[in-house]
């Protein structure tokens, strides 16, 4: 493949149905063409920029949501600084409004700073869109997020969910790794990261491959999509995704949800639970961590592990009920000096 990402699989008229019976089981991306382009959203921003935006401000309550602000000459690259002391953007509260009256601002300038107002609660901040704009591949328990903002860069980072990503205004181009490429990813520091999720140290437009030889293998399992406004993407959980917007309004409303929830995510972890697991096995001797590699294969990531005992006597192997999470995660908490 010569080092070249290829084209994620592209799919037409899906409806919920074929969503979850045959794209989401395959865990692969897939390009859902046009899916919300009847969107009001989306066909205000086909009508215009300008339109877009007024759609989106007519709808604002004022809730003030989580933006990044990117200096000019960066080119909108949400990142480390160069000695990675610090990152190079500036954090602000800021409301859909005033984010737009940013890119009114930014796009009279020849080489703008980057702003991205990123994964607000639409229920919150434009609560009258979702009722307007709906998403019929989702249960209405599953509520979107919006991300708004002009050209910027997103490296390459994982989310713990699965992910259908819908283009509203502008374009955005998708670049997708495996997650089996992880150690091809040159991954940033876990607990320093610029959002929450760690990212990928090089830099796909201008890759270092001196010092990052190994992201040519990354690059030849990669998969790439150029998304329009009405088309959508579905991201499967734990796959690196890198994303770039390329025009002064770009908008894009996402959907994360849980396949499996008994236990949700933001109770146990995965991402917690790596992070415990190097704290408590990382610097073991060589030997332990060998044994505890074999003993979490077969426990955690094997396929049946209790099938040799009675059903009743499974316990943590199978599905607990509530009381019997909360006594095993009360059991597990740290303690402190007092206890």
């Amino acid at each position: 493949m010569n080092g070249e990402p290829r084209p994620i699989a592209r799919w037409r008229d899906v409806d919920k149905e074929i969503f979850h019976r045959e794209i989401v089981p395959r865990g692969e991306p897939a390009v859902l063409e046009g899916l919300v382009r009847d969107w009001p959203s989306v066909q205000a921003a086909a009508a215009s920029a300008e339109a877009a935006c007024a759609y989106l401000a007519g709808l604002d309550t004022g809730v003030e949501g989580d933006a990044v602000l990117v200096p000019a000459g960066l080119n909108g690259r949400m990142f480390y600084k160069p000695d990675l002391s610090d990152f190079n953007f500036a954090r602000r509260k800021l409301t859909v409004s005033q984010v737009l009256q940013h890119l009114a601002r930014y796009s009279h300038f020849d080489s703008p700073p980057s702003v991205a107002l990123q994964c607000a609660h639409v229920e919150q901040c434009l609560p009258a869109f979702e009722a307007a704009n709906a998403m019929p591949l989702m249960d209405e328990s599953v509520h979107p997020r919006l991300w708004l903002g002009n050209a910027f860069l997103t490296p390459a980072h994982i989310d713990e969910l699965d992910n259908l990503a819908c283009v509203v205004g502008g374009r955005r181009r998708f670049t997708l790794f495996p997650p089996e490429q992880v150690s091809n990813l040159y991954i940033g520091p876990l607990d320093f990261t610029p959002a929450g999720a760690p990212v990928s140290m090089v830099s796909l437009k201008a890759p270092d491959f001196e010092r990052f030889p190994r992201f040519r293998e990354a690059l030849a399992a990669a998969q790439v999509a150029d998304l329009e406004p009405g088309d959508a993407l579905f991201i499967p959980a734990v796959w690196w995704h890198h994303v770039e917007s390329f025009d002064v309004v770009n908008i894009l409303i996402n959907y994360w949800w849980q396949q499996s929830s008994w236990i949700q995510a933001d109770r146990v972890s995965p991402t917690k639970s790596l992070l415990h697991a190097l704290l408590s096995m990382r610097h073991l001797p060589a030997a332990h961590r060998k044994g505890w590699s074999e003993i979490f294969s077969h426990f955690v990531f094997g396929a049946e592990p209790a099938d040799h005992l009675p059903p009743q006597r499974q316990g943590i192997l199978d599905k607990l009920p509530p009381d019997r999470v909360d006594a095993l995660l009360s059991a597990m908490a740290p303690r402190t000096a007092t206890d």
